[in-house]
């Protein structure tokens, strides 16, 4: 296992930084997973943290594909720093169908959305 270097977040052991930022930069992973604060209506991607936004652009940046994982509560919810938009992901896991007009916009941006429990 190997574990970047930086800053090590109290309240959820996230690991932020520079020091992440330049380790993550190193390699090409095939797949990149990533959470997120807030998906907006207008397909931005935000979180709160800037530092950790950061880290998740080096991943992004970084990733041949990449996926992100996030609950039902994540739709509509604002957040003040952009990462990325919908049409950098590859895959969506969630929990339940995502509201309007998400579904549209994952389609046209070709993201392959995956509702936790539903069969293939």
């Amino acid at each position: 296992m190997i574990v970047a270097g930086g800053v090590v977040r109290a309240r959820d052991r996230g690991i932020v930084g520079e020091a992440t930022v330049d380790f993550i930069s190193q390699f090409k992973v095939d797949i990149g997973l990533i959470g997120i604060s807030g998906i907006e209506a207008d397909g931005t991607l935000r979180d709160y943290d800037y530092r950790e936004v950061k880290v998740a652009r080096a991943v992004v940046e970084h990733s041949r594909e990449v996926w992100l994982a996030a609950d039902h509560s994540k739709f509509n919810r604002p957040a003040m720093v952009e990462l990325a938009r919908i049409d950098h992901l590859d895959m969506l896991f969630t929990d339940a169908q995502p509201p309007d007009p998400y579904p549209a916009l994952l389609a046209e941006a070709g993201v392959q959305l995956v509702i936790a429990g539903d069969k293939p």
